[in-house]
């Protein structure tokens, strides 16, 4: 079961049904998803993706998936999760825009790596990072991800799949 967590500002808690509208603004938004290298999902997939959420993963014990509170609003989303990009579990963040550059994303992070090392008993955790977001590469520098190889998309845009002992992490 997917726990609550918390760090310094933020809450992770399990999506509940009155979280779908938020969810879905989050990843219907254009600059969110440009920056997380994914395409605009119309909105009646991304509702069934939710109600997937309520029904299947977190029922079935999948992976752990949470919505991010910020005073009580909405920040964002966060996942730990087994992947097919690597031999491992990697870590989904996406912040709203109204919490971009506030630190929060580095807060989000080193909360999902202490989480997957603490209660998930991972030794290394992934993360998938569009090779132009800078911000989230510069994040992951800091927090001592180090870089692993390129992974080139259908489209031909770049991600740079990198890495962190979750016993190293900054």
């Amino acid at each position: 079961m997917t726990p609550v967590l918390r760090t310094e500002r933020l809450e992770f808690i399990p999506y509940r049904p009155e979280d779908e509208d938020a969810f879905v603004g989050l990843l219907r938004n254009a600059e969110v998803c440009r920056w997380m290298g994914q395409d605009l999902v119309p909105e009646p997939e991304l509702r069934t993706l939710f109600r997937a959420i309520l029904s299947e993963i977190y029922p079935q014990g999948l992976f752990d998936i949470w919505g991010l509170w910020l005073d009580g609003a909405y920040a964002g989303h966060a996942e730990v999760k087994p992947t097919g990009n690597v031999d491992g579990h990697e870590l989904v963040a996406a912040l709203v825009p109204e919490c971009w550059g506030r630190g929060l994303g580095t807060e989000v992070v080193r909360g999902l790596i202490r989480y997957a090392g603490d209660e998930l008993g991972l030794k290394e955790v992934y993360g998938l990072v569009g090779a132009e977001n800078r911000a989230s590469l510069a994040l992951c520098e800091r927090l001592g991800f180090r870089h692993l190889r390129d992974s080139v998309g259908e489209d031909g845009t770049v991600a740079k799949v990198v890495v962190v002992s979750t016993a190293e992490a900054g």
